[in-house]
């Protein structure tokens, strides 16, 4: 039997008494979909989500926190520090060392100046015990990629198609129902409003793929990628470049040169052919190898990264960038690694 996927496992777990009502549980769907594979929630979202919803932020606040008592522990976390914390509420420890480890975590950036603490010892060996990131498992496991696009290079004719497997055709069977009835009614308009939200998704998924081909014609003979502006699609599209971004989050397109996901045809040009991808790649690529005795700040980071290709950017780029990997800062690094030994 296939493993389930983590978003199949959140799902599974939107019910009472955790999530007692339809609003609770709509709001907690919202989450799921804007948490991303590490298990992170992206705090982003909150916005669109209230506005989508009709519900205020702290509503979305206050149900995100009771992702704190289903698997995996930790998930839809801001950070590694409420990843922690979360896990830490499931365990049955003495209060002494529960306070000593919530005190640990709390100031985590400065957690060897506790180290003459009673329980210090004690209170490490259980952080130690902690996944980071809260969805590792689900990391591990390396999974079929189903490409949602599929682009098709006949005799120099481009075209664009959609996973039909993935994307199929609803049609809603009422024979035999009541029509006039309120109830069947009303669960009919739902049952509609929810295929044509589907069909917009999926609308939206081709046009995504026709844009790539006028885009990325090149690279489908064989060229390089272009640096291309997610602006530039979103703009084209009528739609938020927040929208687009999770439209495309996740998803593949298959071609004769491979599955690719889509994503990487969305690189931010920063200087001629130099997209921010490349950079980014660059950037993990630094720290996996790193001295995990003196792991790498964000202005060293920003030194390599200029030397490297040649051009100039600020720090807090680099530390946006780090950010948007999870990528913890290098005196968190630090700890982390020594957590690790």
């Amino acid at each position: 039997m296939d493993k389930k996927s983590l978003f199949q496992v959140l799902y599974e777990q939107i019910n009472p008494p955790l999530f007692p009502t339809e609003k609770s549980q709509c709001i907690a769907y919202a989450i799921i979909e804007n948490i991303n594979a590490e298990g992170y929630f992206e705090v982003e979202a909150l916005d669109e989500i209230a506005q989508k919803l009709h519900v205020k932020r702290d509503e979305i606040e206050k149900i995100r926190q009771r992702f704190a008592y289903i698997e995996p522990l930790g998930v839809g976390a801001l950070d590694l520090k409420e990843a922690f914390l979360f896990q830490l509420q499931d365990l049955d420890l003495e209060e002494r060392l529960y306070q000593t480890v919530e005190k640990l975590i709390v100031h985590f950036e400065n957690i060897e100046s506790f180290g003459k603490e009673a329980l210090f010892h004690e209170a490490l060996s259980v952080i130690k015990r902690f996944k980071n990131p809260p969805a590792i498992d689900f990391l591990e496991d390396e999974r079929e990629v189903v490409p949602d696009i599929f682009i098709y290079n006949t005799d120099g004719v481009v075209e664009v198609k959609l996973n039909d497997a993935y994307y199929p055709e609803v049609v809603i069977d009422t024979e035999g129902l009541d029509e006039t009835h309120s109830f069947i009614s009303q669960k009919i308009k739902d049952a509609k409003d929810l295929i044509d939200a589907l069909e917009m998704r999926k609308a939206t998924l081709f046009k995504i793929g026709l844009m790539i081909v006028e885009y990325q014609y090149d690279f489908f003979f064989g060229k390089a990628i272009k640096p291309m502006k997610l602006k530039d699609l979103a703009d084209g599209l009528g739609r938020n470049p927040s929208t687009i971004s999770r439209t495309i989050a996740g998803k593949y397109l298959s071609c004769s040169r491979g599955v690719i996901p889509l994503k990487q045809f969305f690189a931010t040009a920063l200087e001629e052919d130099i997209s921010n991808s490349a950079i980014k790649e660059y950037m993990i690529e630094l720290v996996k190898q790193e001295n995990k005795g003196k792991p790498l700040s964000d202005i060293k980071l920003l030194e390599l990264i200029e030397g490297k290709f040649n051009i100039k950017m600020v720090r807090r780029t680099i530390t946006k960038y780090r950010q948007q990997f999870n990528i913890a800062s290098s005196s968190e690094r630090k700890k982390l690694y020594t957590l690790t030994c």
